[in-house]
Protein backbone atom coordinates (compact mmCIF):
# COMPACT_ATOMS: atom_id res chain seq x y z
CA UNK A 1 0.00 0.00 0.00
CA UNK A 2 1.45 3.55 -1.20
CA UNK A 3 1.39 5.49 1.83
CA UNK A 4 -0.04 9.33 0.59
CA UNK A 5 2.14 11.72 1.01
CA UNK A 6 -0.52 14.60 1.52
CA UNK A 7 -1.76 13.63 4.83
CA UNK A 8 -4.39 15.38 6.72
CA UNK A 9 -3.70 17.28 9.68
CA UNK A 10 -2.84 15.00 12.74
CA UNK A 11 -2.60 11.76 10.07
CA UNK A 12 0.91 12.06 9.62
CA UNK A 13 3.49 8.87 9.93
CA UNK A 14 6.43 10.56 12.25
CA UNK A 15 8.19 6.92 12.69
CA UNK A 16 8.93 7.94 15.74
CA UNK A 17 7.82 6.66 19.47
CA UNK A 18 5.36 9.39 20.67
CA UNK A 19 5.79 11.45 17.80
CA UNK A 20 2.24 11.82 16.74
CA UNK A 21 1.54 12.53 20.22
CA UNK A 22 3.68 15.28 20.93
CA UNK A 23 2.60 16.70 17.81
CA UNK A 24 -1.33 16.59 19.20
CA UNK A 25 -0.52 18.03 22.51
CA UNK A 26 2.05 20.85 21.15
CA UNK A 27 -1.10 21.60 18.72
CA UNK A 28 -3.80 21.73 21.50
CA UNK A 29 -2.20 22.52 24.81
CA UNK A 30 -1.53 26.58 23.30
CA UNK A 31 -5.37 26.32 23.16
CA UNK A 32 -5.80 24.59 26.28
CA UNK A 33 -7.03 27.90 28.04
CA UNK A 34 -9.46 29.35 25.59
CA UNK A 35 -11.24 26.35 25.61
CA UNK A 36 -12.47 26.90 29.10
CA UNK A 37 -12.98 30.93 28.24
CA UNK A 38 -14.90 30.21 25.31
CA UNK A 39 -16.98 28.06 27.19
CA UNK A 40 -18.19 30.91 29.79
CA UNK A 41 -20.93 31.51 26.90
CA UNK A 42 -25.41 31.43 27.14
CA UNK A 43 -24.81 28.92 23.58
CA UNK A 44 -23.00 26.13 25.63
CA UNK A 45 -25.74 25.98 28.06
CA UNK A 46 -28.27 25.48 25.62
CA UNK A 47 -25.55 22.27 24.08
CA UNK A 48 -24.78 20.67 26.84
CA UNK A 49 -28.94 21.10 28.47
CA UNK A 50 -29.92 19.53 24.92
CA UNK A 51 -27.31 16.74 24.36
CA UNK A 52 -27.83 15.55 28.39
CA UNK A 53 -31.02 14.68 27.19
CA UNK A 54 -30.17 12.85 24.21
CA UNK A 55 -27.14 11.23 26.20
CA UNK A 56 -28.79 9.89 28.66
CA UNK A 57 -31.64 8.67 26.93
CA UNK A 58 -28.46 6.90 24.88
CA UNK A 59 -26.76 5.36 28.10
CA UNK A 60 -30.05 3.91 29.66
CA UNK A 61 -30.59 2.54 26.17
CA UNK A 62 -27.37 0.94 25.65
CA UNK A 63 -27.23 -0.02 28.89
CA UNK A 64 -30.25 -1.85 28.75
CA UNK A 65 -29.16 -3.81 26.06
CA UNK A 66 -26.22 -4.75 26.86
CA UNK A 67 -27.78 -5.68 30.65
CA UNK A 68 -30.26 -7.90 28.30
CA UNK A 69 -27.20 -9.34 26.16
CA UNK A 70 -25.31 -10.28 28.83
CA UNK A 71 -27.65 -11.89 31.44
CA UNK A 72 -27.71 -8.70 33.54
CA UNK A 73 -23.78 -8.62 34.62
CA UNK A 74 -23.52 -5.18 32.68
CA UNK A 75 -26.39 -2.97 32.82
CA UNK A 76 -27.41 0.48 33.39
CA UNK A 77 -25.43 1.95 36.35
CA UNK A 78 -22.32 0.56 34.81
CA UNK A 79 -23.31 2.69 31.74
CA UNK A 80 -24.29 5.53 33.61
CA UNK A 81 -21.05 5.25 35.31
CA UNK A 82 -18.63 5.01 32.50
CA UNK A 83 -20.25 7.56 30.06
CA UNK A 84 -19.92 9.84 33.06
CA UNK A 85 -16.76 9.30 33.95
CA UNK A 86 -15.13 8.47 31.23
CA UNK A 87 -16.61 11.68 29.55
CA UNK A 88 -15.35 14.17 32.07
CA UNK A 89 -11.52 12.45 31.52
CA UNK A 90 -12.02 12.86 28.00
CA UNK A 91 -13.53 16.56 28.15
CA UNK A 92 -10.53 17.69 30.05
CA UNK A 93 -7.36 16.13 28.79
CA UNK A 94 -8.65 14.83 24.47
CA UNK A 95 -7.28 16.87 21.84
CA UNK A 96 -10.52 17.11 20.26
CA UNK A 97 -13.09 18.01 23.09
CA UNK A 98 -16.32 18.65 20.94
CA UNK A 99 -16.52 14.51 21.01
CA UNK A 100 -18.69 12.87 23.02
CA UNK A 101 -18.08 9.77 24.69
CA UNK A 102 -20.82 6.93 25.07
CA UNK A 103 -21.43 3.39 24.37
CA UNK A 104 -22.16 2.06 20.32
CA UNK A 105 -24.00 -0.31 18.85
CA UNK A 106 -20.90 -2.63 17.63
CA UNK A 107 -19.63 -2.77 21.03
CA UNK A 108 -22.68 -3.58 22.71
CA UNK A 109 -22.54 -6.60 19.60
CA UNK A 110 -18.92 -7.27 20.35
CA UNK A 111 -19.66 -7.42 24.45
CA UNK A 112 -22.51 -10.07 23.84
CA UNK A 113 -20.55 -12.46 21.49
CA UNK A 114 -17.51 -12.19 24.04
CA UNK A 115 -20.66 -13.38 26.86
CA UNK A 116 -21.52 -15.94 24.70
CA UNK A 117 -18.31 -17.46 24.09
CA UNK A 118 -17.76 -17.73 27.76
CA UNK A 119 -21.05 -19.08 28.43
CA UNK A 120 -20.28 -21.92 25.60
CA UNK A 121 -16.90 -22.43 27.67
CA UNK A 122 -18.52 -22.13 31.36
CA UNK A 123 -15.86 -19.20 31.89
CA UNK A 124 -17.10 -16.50 34.25
CA UNK A 125 -17.26 -13.59 32.30
CA UNK A 126 -16.79 -10.38 34.46
CA UNK A 127 -12.78 -12.17 35.04
CA UNK A 128 -12.47 -12.94 31.04
CA UNK A 129 -13.80 -9.89 29.90
CA UNK A 130 -11.90 -7.68 32.44
CA UNK A 131 -8.78 -9.55 30.79
CA UNK A 132 -9.93 -8.83 27.19
CA UNK A 133 -10.29 -4.91 28.38
CA UNK A 134 -7.12 -4.39 29.85
CA UNK A 135 -5.15 -5.73 26.88
CA UNK A 136 -7.66 -3.90 25.02
CA UNK A 137 -6.86 -0.64 26.77
CA UNK A 138 -2.76 -1.38 26.11
CA UNK A 139 -3.13 -2.79 22.73
CA UNK A 140 -4.89 0.37 22.28
CA UNK A 141 -2.35 2.92 23.92
CA UNK A 142 0.58 1.49 21.53
CA UNK A 143 -1.60 2.49 18.96
CA UNK A 144 -1.50 5.82 20.10
CA UNK A 145 2.13 5.76 21.16
CA UNK A 146 3.17 4.39 17.46
CA UNK A 147 1.09 6.82 15.68
CA UNK A 148 -1.21 4.21 14.31
CA UNK A 149 -4.14 6.62 13.82
CA UNK A 150 -2.33 7.63 10.41
CA UNK A 151 -4.18 4.33 8.78
CA UNK A 152 -7.50 6.22 9.07
CA UNK A 153 -6.10 8.70 5.93
CA UNK A 154 -6.99 5.11 4.03
CA UNK A 155 -10.67 5.30 5.54
CA UNK A 156 -12.86 7.32 3.10
CA UNK A 157 -16.47 7.39 2.21
CA UNK A 158 -16.68 3.50 1.48
CA UNK A 159 -16.20 2.12 4.77
CA UNK A 160 -17.88 4.78 6.49
CA UNK A 161 -21.25 4.38 4.84
CA UNK A 162 -20.84 0.57 5.36
CA UNK A 163 -20.18 0.92 8.96
CA UNK A 164 -22.95 3.84 9.72
CA UNK A 165 -25.61 1.48 8.18
CA UNK A 166 -24.11 -1.76 10.00
CA UNK A 167 -25.35 0.65 13.29
CA UNK A 168 -28.22 1.55 11.94
CA UNK A 169 -29.21 -2.27 11.47
CA UNK A 170 -27.90 -3.25 14.35
CA UNK A 171 -30.42 -0.66 16.10
CA UNK A 172 -33.04 -1.59 14.12
CA UNK A 173 -32.95 -5.75 14.32
CA UNK A 174 -32.65 -5.46 18.62
CA UNK A 175 -35.44 -2.43 18.15
CA UNK A 176 -37.80 -4.65 15.99
CA UNK A 177 -36.78 -8.26 17.34
CA UNK A 178 -37.50 -7.30 21.43
CA UNK A 179 -41.17 -5.56 19.94
CA UNK A 180 -42.40 -8.47 17.37
CA UNK A 181 -41.05 -11.50 18.59
CA UNK A 182 -42.91 -11.62 21.67
CA UNK A 183 -46.34 -11.41 19.28
CA UNK A 184 -44.87 -14.35 17.07
CA UNK A 185 -43.29 -16.51 19.59
CA UNK A 186 -46.32 -16.57 22.22
CA UNK A 187 -49.47 -18.23 21.50
CA UNK A 188 -51.67 -17.06 22.52
CA UNK A 189 -50.35 -13.42 22.32
CA UNK A 190 -50.46 -11.14 25.86
CA UNK A 191 -52.17 -7.92 26.23
CA UNK A 192 -48.85 -7.13 27.58
CA UNK A 193 -46.81 -7.97 24.28
CA UNK A 194 -49.53 -5.77 22.26
CA UNK A 195 -49.02 -3.09 24.53
CA UNK A 196 -45.40 -2.88 24.13
CA UNK A 197 -45.50 -2.85 20.71
CA UNK A 198 -47.64 0.00 21.01
CA UNK A 199 -45.68 1.90 23.34
CA UNK A 200 -42.42 1.12 21.46
CA UNK A 201 -44.10 2.49 17.94
CA UNK A 202 -45.19 5.35 19.94
CA UNK A 203 -41.64 5.93 20.83
CA UNK A 204 -40.58 5.87 17.41
CA UNK A 205 -43.16 7.65 16.20
CA UNK A 206 -42.96 10.80 18.46
CA UNK A 207 -39.66 11.17 18.32
CA UNK A 208 -39.53 11.25 14.37
CA UNK A 209 -42.22 13.73 14.13
CA UNK A 210 -40.83 15.89 16.87
CA UNK A 211 -37.50 15.62 14.82
CA UNK A 212 -38.98 16.54 11.97
CA UNK A 213 -41.24 19.80 13.22
CA UNK A 214 -37.97 21.98 12.86
CA UNK A 215 -39.07 22.00 9.00
CA UNK A 216 -42.49 23.04 9.60
CA UNK A 217 -43.90 26.71 9.66
CA UNK A 218 -45.79 26.08 12.94
CA UNK A 219 -45.11 27.62 15.96
CA UNK A 220 -42.60 30.20 16.79
CA UNK A 221 -38.74 29.16 15.88
CA UNK A 222 -37.00 28.41 19.06
CA UNK A 223 -40.19 26.58 19.95
CA UNK A 224 -39.84 24.44 17.14
CA UNK A 225 -35.78 23.80 17.60
CA UNK A 226 -36.81 22.65 21.37
CA UNK A 227 -39.21 20.35 19.98
CA UNK A 228 -36.85 18.59 17.39
CA UNK A 229 -33.47 18.65 20.08
CA UNK A 230 -35.65 17.46 22.78
CA UNK A 231 -37.41 15.07 20.71
CA UNK A 232 -36.38 11.50 22.35
CA UNK A 233 -36.41 12.57 25.79
CA UNK A 234 -40.08 14.14 25.45
CA UNK A 235 -40.77 10.44 23.44
CA UNK A 236 -39.58 8.63 25.88
CA UNK A 237 -41.81 10.91 29.17
CA UNK A 238 -44.79 10.44 26.80
CA UNK A 239 -44.94 7.13 26.76
CA UNK A 240 -43.53 6.43 30.05
CA UNK A 241 -46.52 8.44 31.00
CA UNK A 242 -48.91 6.64 28.75
CA UNK A 243 -47.91 3.27 30.33
CA UNK A 244 -49.82 3.88 33.71
CA UNK A 245 -52.87 4.17 32.06
CA UNK A 246 -52.68 0.55 31.98
CA UNK A 247 -51.97 -0.68 35.59
CA UNK A 248 -53.15 -4.28 34.83
CA UNK A 249 -50.44 -4.58 32.56
CA UNK A 250 -47.06 -5.46 33.88
CA UNK A 251 -44.35 -4.24 31.16
CA UNK A 252 -40.43 -5.33 31.45
CA UNK A 253 -38.34 -3.35 33.01
CA UNK A 254 -34.80 -2.41 32.67
CA UNK A 255 -32.87 -4.21 36.03
CA UNK A 256 -31.76 -0.76 38.05
CA UNK A 257 -30.20 -1.17 41.66
CA UNK A 258 -32.18 1.08 44.18
CA UNK A 259 -28.29 2.67 44.93
CA UNK A 260 -25.42 2.95 43.23
CA UNK A 261 -24.08 -0.39 43.18
CA UNK A 262 -23.40 -3.18 40.75
CA UNK A 263 -26.45 -4.47 38.71
CA UNK A 264 -25.61 -7.88 40.17
CA UNK A 265 -24.50 -8.14 43.58
CA UNK A 266 -20.62 -8.04 43.34
CA UNK A 267 -17.65 -6.25 44.38
CA UNK A 268 -16.86 -3.45 42.55
CA UNK A 269 -13.22 -4.77 41.97
CA UNK A 270 -12.97 -7.31 39.50
CA UNK A 271 -10.83 -10.67 40.60
CA UNK A 272 -8.43 -11.51 37.78
CA UNK A 273 -7.90 -14.67 39.40
CA UNK A 274 -10.91 -15.75 39.26
CA UNK A 275 -10.34 -17.64 35.61
CA UNK A 276 -7.53 -20.58 34.72
CA UNK A 277 -4.18 -19.43 34.25
CA UNK A 278 -4.22 -19.93 30.61
CA UNK A 279 -7.14 -17.00 30.14
CA UNK A 280 -4.54 -14.01 30.49
CA UNK A 281 -2.83 -15.19 27.68
CA UNK A 282 -5.85 -16.43 25.46
CA UNK A 283 -7.53 -13.22 25.81
CA UNK A 284 -4.89 -11.60 23.71
CA UNK A 285 -6.50 -12.78 20.61
CA UNK A 286 -10.33 -11.66 21.40
CA UNK A 287 -8.50 -8.45 22.96
CA UNK A 288 -6.83 -7.45 19.36
CA UNK A 289 -10.35 -7.87 17.64
CA UNK A 290 -12.03 -5.38 20.24
CA UNK A 291 -8.99 -3.25 19.75
CA UNK A 292 -9.67 -3.29 16.01
CA UNK A 293 -13.62 -2.10 16.49
CA UNK A 294 -12.75 -0.34 19.64
CA UNK A 295 -9.96 1.57 17.20
CA UNK A 296 -12.45 2.19 14.35
CA UNK A 297 -15.16 3.46 15.99
CA UNK A 298 -13.15 5.95 17.56
CA UNK A 299 -11.38 7.01 14.97
CA UNK A 300 -14.12 7.35 12.10
CA UNK A 301 -16.29 9.56 14.29
CA UNK A 302 -13.15 11.70 15.06
CA UNK A 303 -12.35 12.10 11.28
CA UNK A 304 -16.08 12.97 10.91
CA UNK A 305 -15.84 15.63 13.88
CA UNK A 306 -12.75 17.19 12.26
CA UNK A 307 -13.96 17.14 8.54
CA UNK A 308 -13.42 20.16 7.06
CA UNK A 309 -16.63 21.33 6.36
CA UNK A 310 -17.22 21.76 9.99
CA UNK A 311 -14.66 25.03 9.80
CA UNK A 312 -12.45 23.88 13.23
CA UNK A 313 -9.16 26.16 13.98
CA UNK A 314 -7.86 24.37 16.99
CA UNK A 315 -6.76 21.17 15.07
CA UNK A 316 -7.09 17.65 15.85
CA UNK A 317 -5.91 15.17 18.32
CA UNK A 318 -6.05 11.96 16.58
CA UNK A 319 -3.37 10.24 18.81
CA UNK A 320 -3.88 11.52 22.04
CA UNK A 321 -7.56 10.75 21.55
CA UNK A 322 -6.59 7.55 21.20
CA UNK A 323 -4.75 6.89 24.29
CA UNK A 324 -7.11 8.85 26.39
CA UNK A 325 -9.83 5.87 25.05
CA UNK A 326 -6.82 3.29 26.15
CA UNK A 327 -6.49 4.06 29.27
CA UNK A 328 -10.40 4.70 30.24
CA UNK A 329 -10.82 1.19 28.38
CA UNK A 330 -8.02 -0.40 30.64
CA UNK A 331 -9.28 1.37 33.96
CA UNK A 332 -13.07 0.68 33.07
CA UNK A 333 -11.95 -3.06 32.43
CA UNK A 334 -10.95 -3.52 36.38
CA UNK A 335 -14.29 -2.19 37.26
CA UNK A 336 -16.40 -4.65 34.89
CA UNK A 337 -17.46 -1.25 33.39
CA UNK A 338 -18.72 -0.85 28.86
CA UNK A 339 -16.30 0.66 26.62
CA UNK A 340 -17.02 3.65 25.52
CA UNK A 341 -15.85 6.02 22.32
CA UNK A 342 -16.64 8.89 20.52
CA UNK A 343 -20.32 8.43 19.57
CA UNK A 344 -20.89 9.93 16.14
CA UNK A 345 -24.76 11.04 16.27
CA UNK A 346 -24.24 12.58 19.11
CA UNK A 347 -20.64 14.48 18.86
CA UNK A 348 -21.82 15.67 15.69
CA UNK A 349 -24.86 17.16 17.09
CA UNK A 350 -22.54 18.54 18.98
CA UNK A 351 -20.63 20.16 16.93
CA UNK A 352 -23.84 21.59 14.97
CA UNK A 353 -25.22 22.83 18.74
CA UNK A 354 -21.95 24.76 18.64
CA UNK A 355 -22.18 26.33 15.28
CA UNK A 356 -23.23 29.25 13.52
CA UNK A 357 -24.95 28.79 10.12
CA UNK A 358 -25.44 30.15 6.69
CA UNK A 359 -28.39 29.45 4.37
CA UNK A 360 -26.59 29.91 0.20
CA UNK A 361 -29.92 31.24 -1.39
CA UNK A 362 -28.05 29.69 -4.56
CA UNK A 363 -28.28 26.16 -3.71
CA UNK A 364 -30.83 26.77 -0.34
CA UNK A 365 -27.80 24.46 1.78
CA UNK A 366 -26.74 25.31 5.23
CA UNK A 367 -23.15 25.70 5.98
CA UNK A 368 -21.18 26.32 9.24
CA UNK A 369 -19.38 29.37 9.37
CA UNK A 370 -17.44 28.73 12.75
CA UNK A 371 -17.72 26.57 15.89
CA UNK A 372 -17.20 27.74 19.31
CA UNK A 373 -14.65 24.78 20.21
CA UNK A 374 -14.71 24.55 23.89
CA UNK A 375 -14.20 21.73 26.98
CA UNK A 376 -17.12 23.13 29.17
CA UNK A 377 -19.73 21.94 27.16
CA UNK A 378 -18.82 18.41 26.72
CA UNK A 379 -17.92 18.43 30.46
CA UNK A 380 -21.29 19.55 31.67
CA UNK A 381 -23.02 17.30 29.70
CA UNK A 382 -21.19 14.52 31.32
CA UNK A 383 -21.58 15.76 35.05
CA UNK A 384 -25.14 16.14 34.32
CA UNK A 385 -25.13 12.47 33.36
CA UNK A 386 -23.29 12.04 36.34
CA UNK A 387 -25.98 13.16 38.68
CA UNK A 388 -28.25 11.41 36.81
CA UNK A 389 -27.25 8.00 38.93
CA UNK A 390 -29.10 10.04 41.85
CA UNK A 391 -32.70 9.00 39.81
CA UNK A 392 -32.27 5.78 39.63
CA UNK A 393 -35.56 4.99 41.08
CA UNK A 394 -36.95 6.99 37.97
CA UNK A 395 -35.07 5.22 35.92
CA UNK A 396 -36.09 2.19 36.84
CA UNK A 397 -39.49 2.88 35.39
CA UNK A 398 -38.86 3.08 31.82
CA UNK A 399 -40.38 0.06 30.45
CA UNK A 400 -37.73 -1.90 27.82
CA UNK A 401 -39.89 -1.71 25.03
CA UNK A 402 -40.24 2.40 25.22
CA UNK A 403 -36.00 2.14 25.13
CA UNK A 404 -36.52 -0.27 21.97
CA UNK A 405 -38.70 2.22 20.36
CA UNK A 406 -35.76 4.56 20.97
CA UNK A 407 -33.37 2.51 19.61
CA UNK A 408 -36.14 2.03 16.59
CA UNK A 409 -35.44 5.47 15.84
CA UNK A 410 -32.01 6.16 15.88
CA UNK A 411 -31.16 3.09 13.46
CA UNK A 412 -33.96 4.98 10.80
CA UNK A 413 -32.50 8.26 12.05
CA UNK A 414 -29.28 7.00 11.38
CA UNK A 415 -29.98 5.93 7.39
CA UNK A 416 -30.89 9.10 6.59
CA UNK A 417 -28.39 10.76 5.05
CA UNK A 418 -26.40 8.12 4.07
CA UNK A 419 -25.43 8.10 0.58
CA UNK A 420 -24.95 4.19 0.19
CA UNK A 421 -28.72 3.77 1.26
CA UNK A 422 -29.55 6.60 -1.21
CA UNK A 423 -28.27 4.56 -3.88
CA UNK A 424 -30.19 1.64 -2.89
CA UNK A 425 -33.05 3.58 -3.03
CA UNK A 426 -32.28 4.33 -6.61
CA UNK A 427 -32.68 0.07 -7.62
CA UNK A 428 -36.01 0.88 -7.27
CA UNK A 429 -36.80 4.36 -7.90
CA UNK A 430 -38.07 5.69 -11.93
CA UNK A 431 -34.44 6.80 -13.59
CA UNK A 432 -36.20 9.89 -14.77
CA UNK A 433 -37.31 10.38 -11.39
CA UNK A 434 -33.21 10.31 -9.89
CA UNK A 435 -32.74 13.32 -7.69
CA UNK A 436 -30.16 15.85 -8.97
CA UNK A 437 -27.38 14.27 -6.79
CA UNK A 438 -23.61 15.48 -8.18
CA UNK A 439 -23.22 11.42 -8.09
CA UNK A 440 -25.77 10.76 -10.17
CA UNK A 441 -24.85 13.26 -12.63
CA UNK A 442 -21.39 12.46 -12.56
CA UNK A 443 -21.59 8.50 -12.60
CA UNK A 444 -23.12 6.28 -15.40
CA UNK A 445 -26.52 4.16 -14.02
CA UNK A 446 -24.51 0.96 -14.23
CA UNK A 447 -21.28 1.72 -12.92
CA UNK A 448 -22.94 3.53 -9.70
CA UNK A 449 -25.67 0.37 -9.23
CA UNK A 450 -22.16 -1.79 -9.62
CA UNK A 451 -20.68 0.28 -6.93
CA UNK A 452 -23.52 0.53 -4.15
CA UNK A 453 -24.20 -3.70 -5.16
CA UNK A 454 -20.45 -4.33 -3.82
CA UNK A 455 -21.03 -2.20 -1.11
CA UNK A 456 -24.09 -3.88 0.02
CA UNK A 457 -22.12 -7.41 -0.42
CA UNK A 458 -20.18 -6.17 1.67
CA UNK A 459 -22.26 -5.28 4.18
CA UNK A 460 -24.20 -8.60 4.14
CA UNK A 461 -20.61 -10.69 4.99
CA UNK A 462 -20.50 -7.94 7.92
CA UNK A 463 -23.99 -9.60 8.83
CA UNK A 464 -23.51 -12.69 8.49
CA UNK A 465 -20.20 -12.83 10.42
CA UNK A 466 -21.62 -10.86 13.31
CA UNK A 467 -24.66 -13.80 13.57
CA UNK A 468 -22.51 -16.66 12.83
CA UNK A 469 -20.19 -18.68 15.69
CA UNK A 470 -17.38 -16.42 14.49
CA UNK A 471 -19.20 -13.50 15.21
CA UNK A 472 -16.29 -12.42 17.37
CA UNK A 473 -14.32 -11.64 14.10
CA UNK A 474 -16.47 -9.08 12.53
CA UNK A 475 -14.05 -6.43 13.25
CA UNK A 476 -11.39 -7.99 11.31
CA UNK A 477 -13.76 -7.42 8.18
CA UNK A 478 -14.19 -3.80 8.88
CA UNK A 479 -10.53 -3.18 8.85
CA UNK A 480 -10.96 -5.47 5.37
CA UNK A 481 -12.75 -3.27 3.86
CA UNK A 482 -10.04 -0.73 3.05
CA UNK A 483 -8.13 -2.85 0.69
CA UNK A 484 -11.12 -3.87 -0.72
CA UNK A 485 -11.80 -0.03 -1.29
CA UNK A 486 -8.22 0.12 -2.75
CA UNK A 487 -9.19 -2.82 -5.40
CA UNK A 488 -11.81 -1.00 -7.08
CA UNK A 489 -9.62 1.01 -9.02
CA UNK A 490 -9.17 -1.62 -11.22
CA UNK A 491 -12.70 -1.93 -12.39
CA UNK A 492 -14.08 1.97 -12.06
CA UNK A 493 -12.26 5.21 -12.92
CA UNK A 494 -10.81 7.64 -11.07
CA UNK A 495 -13.68 10.23 -11.82
CA UNK A 496 -16.15 7.97 -11.12
CA UNK A 497 -14.86 6.72 -7.34
CA UNK A 498 -14.41 10.41 -6.50
CA UNK A 499 -17.86 11.36 -7.32
CA UNK A 500 -19.15 8.26 -5.38
CA UNK A 501 -16.80 8.05 -2.60
CA UNK A 502 -15.39 11.97 -2.09
CA UNK A 503 -15.06 13.27 1.50
CA UNK A 504 -16.16 16.74 0.45
CA UNK A 505 -18.17 17.99 -2.61
CA UNK A 506 -17.51 20.88 -4.60
CA UNK A 507 -19.94 23.75 -4.30
CA UNK A 508 -21.55 23.29 -7.94
CA UNK A 509 -22.24 19.47 -7.15
CA UNK A 510 -24.64 20.05 -4.31
CA UNK A 511 -28.15 19.12 -4.73
CA UNK A 512 -29.99 21.73 -6.80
Amino acid sequence: MKLSTQAPEGMQFTGRMGGGLGQDLKRRWPHFAADFREGLHAKIAASAFFLFFACLANAIAFGALTGAMTGGQIGIVEMLIMTAAGGVAYALFSGQPLTLLGGTGPIVVFTALLYQTCQQMHLPFLPVYAWVGIWSGVFLILCALFDLSFLMRYFTRFTDEIFSALIALIFIYEALNHLLGPLIQQRPVSNAAFLALIVGLGTYQIARNLKGFGRTPYLRFKVRIFLADFGPAIAISLMTIGTLLFPGIHLEAPVVPEHIVPTISRTWLIGLGEVPNWVPFAAILPALLATILLFLDQNITTRLVNAPHNRLKKGSGYHLDLGVVGILTLAGSLFGLPWVVAATVHSLNHVRSLAETQIDPSSHTETIVSVRENRVSALLVHLLIGGSLLLLNWIAHIPLPVLYGLFLFMGLATLHGNQFFDRMKLWVMDPALYPKAHYIRKVAARKMHAYTFIQSVCLGILWLLKVSPLGLLFPVFIAALVPIRQALGRFFSASDLKALDAEEIDSEDELV
